[in-house]
């Protein structure tokens, strides 16, 4: 019973840090929203500059590169329509950028129950120690005590980073969705107005 609670905490550690890693890659800004889609949509000024715009979203797959992707594919809807559509695929996309993260939640919740077992456990081989006709039992209070100890230390140790993962992870998903959100919209206000090219 001992090696499985810490066999189960070792394996909720190895997958909360593997998440974790994961996701830091994953949710960079540059990948979310790459800079080069942001440069060339600044100098979007006419619907014939959609073409190297679309092709430059397909180029880099990205969230936002396919949610303005969306938004040029459907340009020719009406304006609620176009909205509707577009606001469909962003959830996707934020739902993409949020995955792994109920992963990390629930490590987050499981360890320190896992913990528990362990320090519930622990302290049954602790008093079954002071069972005379037990033999042993110096090394069986002993054993309680290190089981108690280490179950209840390894489940905090888990479940403190991969909370503080998941608040920050959290947080930066909403960022990052405000931010596509933004711009998105500016696209469609610039699209649906085009503005002249300025004369030399």
């Amino acid at each position: 019973m001992e090696h499985l609670i810490l066999a189960l905490l070792g394996l909720a550690s190895i997958i909360s840090i593997s998440v974790i890693i994961e996701r830091a890659l994953a949710l960079r800004r540059a990948a979310i929203i790459p800079t080069e889609i942001i440069e060339a949509q600044r100098n979007y000024r006419h619907p014939e500059d959609q073409e190297s715009l679309r092709a430059l979203c397909q180029k880099h797959n990205s969230p936002y590169g396919a949610v303005l992707g969306h938004a040029i594919d459907h340009s020719q809807l009406p304006r609620t329509d176009l909205i509707d559509t577009v606001q469909t695929r962003a959830r996707q996309e934020i739902c993409r950028m949020e995955r792994g993260l109920v992963v990390i939640e629930i490590v987050t919740g499981i360890a320190p129950l896992l913990g528990l077992v362990g320090t519930i456990y622990g302290l049954i081989l602790l008093f079954r120690g002071f069972d005379p006709s037990v033999a042993a039992s110096g090394t069986k209070f002993a054993d309680g005590i290190s089981l108690a100890l280490r179950a209840t230390f390894m489940g905090l140790f888990i479940a403190i980073p991969s909370l503080a993962a998941w608040s920050y992870f959290n947080r930066k998903v909403e960022s990052l969705s405000l931010e596509m959100e933004s711009l998105v919209s500016h696209f469609l206000i610039v699209q649906r107005k085009p503005r002249r090219a300025q004369q030399p």
